[in-house]
C-alpha cells in the first residue's frame, strides 16, 4: 500500500471552501486511518478484484477472492493465472463470463496486447476508454482503477450506486439524484473530485473502501 496521495491535503483545503457539506465530512473523518486513499500500484490484481466483485454483494466477492487467491497461491498476476485451468477458476465460484475476463486479462498482459504502462501518459477519458477496451471491464470499473490504483484525483464516478446514494443523503435529494445536480456538484469539486467522492463514500459506509 502506498501513502496518502500528495494532492490530499491541499484538496481537503480547496473543497471546504467550495461546499459546507464536503467540509462537515472532512471535519467529521479527520482520524488518518479513516481518511486514507490507498493503493496496491498493482493493476493486475486490481482488475482481477473488479471483475470477481461485478454483481454479487461485497460479502460474495470477498469469499470468492479468497479461494481465487489461494488458487493462485497467493501469487496474483498474469503467469499464474495463464497456468490454471477454466475448471480451476470456475471452482474459485466465478461465473464463466468472469473466468473468461480474467483468463483474457492474463493473455494480454502476458502477449503485452494491454500495455499498462500507456495509462500514465493518458487523460482520465483516454485511460476510461483504453481500460474499457478490455472484457468485462465496463467504465466504472475502469474509473475504480484510475481512482484506487492510480490515484488520480478528478474522478467523479457518476455510474456508482454509493456515490449517488451519498449525494442524495448529505444533499437530502431524492433517489435518484438529478444528473444536472450531480454535473453541478462535478463543476465544485474539480480537480479533486476523487477525494469529494472518497468523503461522500466515508458518509455512507463504515469502513473506509480499499479497492
Amino acid at each position: 500500500m502506498t501513502k496518502v496521495p500528495k494532492y490530499w491535503s491541499k484538496a481537503k483545503i480547496y473543497l471546504s471552501k467550495k461546499d459546507k457539506t464536503i467540509s462537515r465530512l472532512i471535519k467529521h473523518y479527520k482520524n488518518p486511518s479513516e481518511t486514507i486513499l490507498t493503493s496496491r500500484r498493482d493493476i493486475f490484481f486490481s482488475l482481477c478484484k473488479s471483475i470477481i466483485g461485478q454483481q454479487i454483494s461485497v460479502a460474495a466477492a470477498n469469499s470468492v477472492f479468497f479461494k481465487f487467491k489461494k488458487k493462485c497461491k497467493n501469487k496474483i498476476n498474469s503467469k499464474t493465472v495463464s497456468n490454471l485451468t477454466f475448471s480451476q477458476l470456475k471452482g474459485c465460484g466465478l461465473s464463466r463470463q468472469k473466468v473468461l475476463g480474467i483468463k483474457n486479462l492474463s493473455k494480454q498482459f502476458l502477449d503485452k496486447s494491454f500495455n499498462p504502462k500507456l495509462i500514465t501518459k493518458m487523460n482520465d477519458e483516454e485511460a476510461i476508454i483504453y481500460l474499457s477496451s478490455l472484457r468485462q471491464i465496463g467504465r466504472w470499473s475502469a474509473e475504480m482503477i484510475l481512482l484506487f490504483t492510480y490515484n488520480r484525483p478528478n474522478i467523479w464516478p457518476i455510474q456508482d450506486i454509493g456515490l449517488l446514494r451519498a449525494i442524495s443523503k448529505n444533499y437530502k435529494k431524492n433517489y435518484l439524484p438529478p444528473m444536472q445536480f450531480v454535473e453541478v456538484l462535478k463543476k465544485r469539486f474539480s480537480p479533486y473530485c476523487s477525494v469529494a467522492t472518497w468523503y461522500l463514500w466515508r458518509s455512507i459506509d463504515p469502513e473506509p473502501i480499499q479497492y
